[in-house]
């Protein structure tokens, strides 16, 4: 009894979002004050005085876990405003089309190469701003919206890493490993999403399977090589480049020398200098240990900003805004007041799950749940892990917020098996969050969608986060059982 009632927050939480259909911000804030309220009525029957060094710990957590959340999120969707305005994603997708690619390498390129490069250097559903008019220029209305969609699930690596980063914190684990075996529990995700699209534009050859199978080891063997060595800020933006750079390359073999293959678009330069800034300080990092100098210190997580790949997008931000204020367009930019309406939701709503999160953690709430996932046999946690993972990302929308309603319960699992399921719930919660309901508005707003289409697309972005934890169950048990963690 007393176990459901401190996990009555999540219940509380999944209430609002699935049932009431309330903002993802009102749950949060709603879950946090349950919590708060259950630990001080906890605390008042137990000893009659607050738990106050508990609660300071909290609050310590929360605030590390923030900043290194904000600081990323904040000017990255600076940096989305500005490509925004600048036509940066219409001009990409112009460009694609000019590259005369058949059907089924049109395919591939989008769903594993363009849209997993633009929503890992950036996050927030910026893929789609390009994906979506490109698929409905190329495909049949009703395959381009799904196509659409499998594309953005496909990369839960958005943000730079920033919730594989978060996640790591909380579950008390290193970065680059769980980015690392979080490639390997995704990667029958990648395969199959993949195979899906190509089934719904009519592709169904051997040569488009072979081509889907060739362009996915690349995918996942270069994800998963930069994770280990690099870590996972730049992991996602060198496999979706490197099956990009593949496909550039077939299709220039293809188009022989009679014709110059266009050039890549003059207007989407601030994509190659983000790419550019976050692997020349990775780069620095790795040589010099510069990001070592300065660690925010919290009670049990710690943070180190020169490493967030906040600064590269802080930098490039900077860099793109003094060169539209060079030319003078300093009255169309008008940043700060359209930064502050787009950022205020997602951070509140990111502060209030993390704060409830760690007050749960804090005040013990997580360990009748961690002690009934102890009992069961090894083969049953991926599954159940895989569930709760893909439940918080579909619920909260953000691959960071899923992480963290129950990856904290992850971190008091015995050491010997933290990694592995801190990389199911890591996959399940990115996969499930990018097919989630929030993910399905932004396409559905984009393509100017009717009543029978959003139902239509809602019903499969369910499925999709659903098929995706089972795949990702499934690799669990393969990587186990082979002994690859």
């Amino acid at each position: 009894m007393a176990t459901l009632l401190h996990l009555s927050p999540v219940f509380l939480v999944m209430s609002m979002l699935m049932v009431l259909r309330r903002p993802p911000v009102q749950a949060a804030m709603a879950g946090a004050a349950l919590v708060a309220l259950l630990w001080l009525v906890d605390a008042w029957m137990a000893t009659g005085t607050s738990a106050s060094g508990a609660a300071l710990a909290a609050a310590r957590d929360t605030g590390v876990l923030f900043l290194s959340t904000a600081f990323v999120i904040v000017p990255g969707l600076g940096f989305v405003i500005l490509i925004e305005r600048m036509g940066v994603n219409q001009a990409l997708s112009q460009w694609v089309r000019s590259l005369g690619l058949g059907p089924a390498d049109q395919v591939v390129f989008i769903v594993l190469g363009l849209a997993p490069l633009l929503e890992a250097m950036t996050g927030f559903g910026v893929s789609l701003i390009a994906t979506v008019p490109l698929l409905l220029s190329l495909f049949e209305r009703r395959a381009a919206l799904r196509m659409a969609l499998a594309g953005m699930a496909i990369m839960p690596w958005g943000t730079l890493g920033l919730a594989t980063v978060i996640g790591a914190s909380l579950a008390h684990v290193d970065a680059a490993a769980l980015a690392a075996v979080s490639s390997l529990t995704s990667a029958p995700v990648f395969l199959v999403l993949g195979a899906l699209s190509l089934h719904l534009a009519g592709e169904r050859g051997a040569r488009a399977w072979l081509l889907l199978g060739g362009f996915g080891l690349l995918f996942v063997g270069v994800l998963h090589g930069i994770s280990r060595w690099l870590g996972p800020e730049v992991a996602g933006v060198g496999a979706g480049f490197a099956v990009a750079l593949g496909m550039l390359v077939r299709a220039l073999l293809l188009r022989g020398t009679a014709q110059a293959a266009p050039g890549w678009p003059r207007q989407a330069w601030p994509y190659l200098a983000l790419a550019l800034a976050i692997v020349l300080l990775k780069l620095l990092a790795l040589a010099t240990q510069w990001d070592q100098r300065w660690i925010v210190q919290g009670a049990q997580v710690a943070w180190k900003p020169l490493a967030s790949p906040g600064v590269a997008l802080t930098l490039v931000l900077a860099l793109v805004l003094a060169l539209l204020l060079a030319r003078g367009a300093g009255r169309g930019v008008a940043l700060a007041g359209a930064l502050a309406a787009r950022a205020k939701r997602p951070l509140l709503t990111i502060f209030f799950f993390l704060a409830m999160s760690q007050m749960m953690v804090k005040a013990g709430f997580l360990s009748g749940l961690v002690q009934l996932l102890a009992e069961l046999a090894p083969a049953a946690l991926a599954p159940i892990v895989a569930a709760f993972g893909a439940l918080a990302g579909y619920m909260t929308g953000s691959n960071v917020g899923g992480n963290a309603i129950f990856m904290p319960a992850i971190a008091l699992l015995p050491e010997s098996s933290r990694l592995l399921l801190a990389a199911v719930h890591n996959s399940a919660a990115g996969h499930a969050a990018l097919g989630s309901l929030s993910i399905v508005m932004l396409v559905l707003g984009l393509a100017r969608t009717n009543a029978q289409e959003e139902g239509e697309l809602v019903r499969f972005g369910f499925a999709l986060a659903c098929a995706n934890a089972a795949l990702v169950a499934l690799a669990a048990l393969v990587v186990g059982g082979v002994g690859v963690v």
